[in-house]
């Protein structure tokens, strides 16, 4: 009978004791555990899966925590949690108050950098040797990345300053051809090359100083740790690239890399996802933007699609497939992505640039510089806006709104619900003589007839929901829904109106000055920060016009909201049915 190493392994130092011939063995183990965690727990499943070998050699050669490594974007960190003290309580991963999906440095002095987004590990790695270096220290820095990542314009600006210093680092690219969807671009390209020996140019990573080695098997956990050990030797900045399998060890996540990304509950044995029985539901967001574009983009040639890395997460897919000359996956590189949209409209074309809300802050200065200031029609869907659940706070959309809404020229608007998006969408390709920025949530909506005849909306008109006596509600987006629940909650619904604002710009003022002359009692609600949100604007809107109504302000408080489901989120912050319900019989 096998040993279970991993039983007896609780921290790096008790997996140094191992003898090197037992660790084939304890990747087995490590790779069952996570299988049967995530299975069901759902996660992140087959980045991890990929990198097992990895994760041991690194423990196992380099003095972690004190050697320091870094994980990018952290989608690959399980085994790394799994072996640094977090086994007991790994079952909690991304559970509300359990440990995070992510490396995070709050919950281990093991996870020396938070990540959530991708392309900072070779930069975060790279300050943090210089500053052994200045304190004189010797200690080894590590930095791991995707072959996706590391095509970031934020990657290269860190290898092009690590190749000229001479900083203890050591950049690990895990290339497995696939970040969520598969790898894109002229890098790719030159790495598939490399892979089969027939890249005949000089090495890329060579030109800009690094010590070069490899590409080697990243499951031959002989062969990494010898490069390791070899490579600890080695001055100055160095490079490995190692051929991984992301999903390696279950052949399903194996065949289908991009749908065991995240799979969902699935049988840990067989590893078949388990379908959910014949439930007619309302669609997801995502593919109503989807099929929208495509619709639209049969009847209007001008229309283009861009995503940085996102075909499947944002549901671009369906025009790729449909008609790949005018969809374009930019790979991670959202500040290229919004400037290549502002090219496009320079031209006449509409570009739809759909980005994830929280990815689209990487991409600030270029919706200010490069499209607003210039007034250029570029069309932002922002999928993922607002709380998002598990991811926690490195991808909750929580601060589209107040970042978007103060930058002059661009139009602000959340749809209530998926038919509210589609003529949004269907509005803004008529021809717009400014940017538009729509934001809306992760997962399903509430319509299952969403796919009803387009009608145009005029820009800047909020909509009554219900009429009412004594208190107003404004609401932002599809909170509207819990809102609707909330009133019809009430004993007495005839005192409470309900306006979806839509626009948080430009603002409705004709609603709004009617509602501050109606209504001694206004409530502001969104699923956006408080601060500089649609609240604020309607703060804003108030003093201007000299009204002293209460007005109060609900959406997400000052601070980062952590990971949990959507609903125990909402709930721990007021924005749940049952918790507005009550505010509003409070004020009743």
């Amino acid at each position: 009978m096998q040993n279970n190493f991993l039983n007896h392994i609780n921290s790096p130092n008790e997996l140094r004791l191992l003898k090197q011939e037992d660790l084939p063995q304890l990747a087995k183990e490590l790779r069952g555990f996570i299988i049967n965690i995530v299975a069901t727990k759902e996660g992140h499943l087959g980045a991890s899966l990929g990198v097992v070998e990895l994760t041991i050699a690194l423990h196992y050669v380099f003095n972690t925590p004190e050697d320091q490594l870094i994980w990018d974007v952290g989608h690959q960190a399980y085994g790394h949690k799994i072996l640094t003290e977090r086994k007991a309580i790994f079952h909690t991963n991304r559970q509300m108050d359990g440990i995070s999906g992510f490396p995070k440095r709050e919950e281990s002095v093991y996870d020396t950098f938070g990540v959530g987004h991708a392309s900072t590990s070779i930069s975060a790695a790279l300050g943090m040797a210089i500053a052994s270096q200045l304190k004189g220290e010797d200690k080894h820095h590590i930095a791991v990345i995707g072959d996706a990542s590391i095509a970031s314009g934020m990657a290269f600006e860190g290898l092009n300053h690590a190749g000229v210093t001479d900083a203890n680092l050591l950049v690990i690219l895990n290339d497995n051809a696939i970040g969520i969807d598969p790898s894109v671009g002229a890098l790719k390209q030159y790495l598939t090359n490399v892979k089969k020996g027939t890249q005949k140019q000089d090495n890329i990573f060579e030109a800009l100083n690094f010590d070069y080695s490899g590409p080697i098997d990243g499951h031959d956990i002989e062969a990494v740790i010898s490069e390791l050990r070899r490579l600890k030797t080695v001055k100055g900045p160095k490079f490995l690239h190692i051929i991984t399998t992301k999903g390696k060890g279950l052949k399903q996540a194996e065949e289908n890399q991009v749908k065991y990304h995240a799979p969902g509950k699935f049988d840990a044995k067989t590893g078949n996802l388990i379908v959910k029985g014949e439930i007619i539901e309302a669609p997801k967001y995502q593919d109503v933007f989807g099929h929208t574009i495509l619709e639209l983009a049969k009847e209007n040639t001008n229309i283009v699609g861009i995503t940085p890395a996102m075909p499947t997460g944002s549901s671009l897919k369906y025009m790729m497939d449909e008609i790949p000359d005018r969809a374009f996956d930019v790979g991670i590189a959202e500040q290229h992505a919004v400037t290549l949209a502002a090219g496009m409209a320079t031209q006449g074309l509409i570009p739809f640039c759909n980005i994830y809300s929280t990815f689209l802050q990487r991409a600030y200065d270029q919706i200010i510089h490069d499209v607003a200031l210039q007034k250029l029609p570029v069309i932002f869907c922002l999928d993922r806006a607002g709380l998002v659940g598990e991811d926690g706070a490195t991808h909750h959309g929580a601060f589209d709104l107040a970042y978007l809404r103060c930058i002059p020229n661009l139009v602000v608007f959340a749809p209530r619900n998926e038919v509210e998006l589609r003529n949004i969408m269907y509005t803004a390709q008529l021809g717009l003589e400014q940017p538009i920025a729509i934001r809306y949530p992760r997962g399903r909506g509430v319509t299952i007839d969403w796919k009803q005849p387009f009608n145009k909306i005029k820009i800047g008109q909020g909509i009554l929901l219900k009429e009412g006596s004594r208190i107003a509600v404004l609401s932002i987006g599809s909170i509207a829904r819990n809102v609707t629940k909330a009133i019809e909650g009430l004993s007495n619904t005839k005192e409470i109106a309900h306006y979806d604002m839509r626009f948080v710009k430009p603002l409705d003022e004709s609603i709004l000055h009617t509602v501050f002359k109606t209504y001694e009692t206004i409530i502001t609600i969104e699923d956006g920060t408080i601060k500089g949100g649609f609240g604020s604007a309607i703060l804003e809107f108030a003093s201007t016009n000299n009204y002293k109504n209460t007005t109060k302000v609900l959406g997400v408080p000052d601070r980062f909201i952590e990971h949990g489901s959507v609903n125990e989120l909402q709930k721990s912050i007021g924005l749940d049915v049952e918790s507005l319900l009550h505010y509003f019989n409070s004020l009743l």
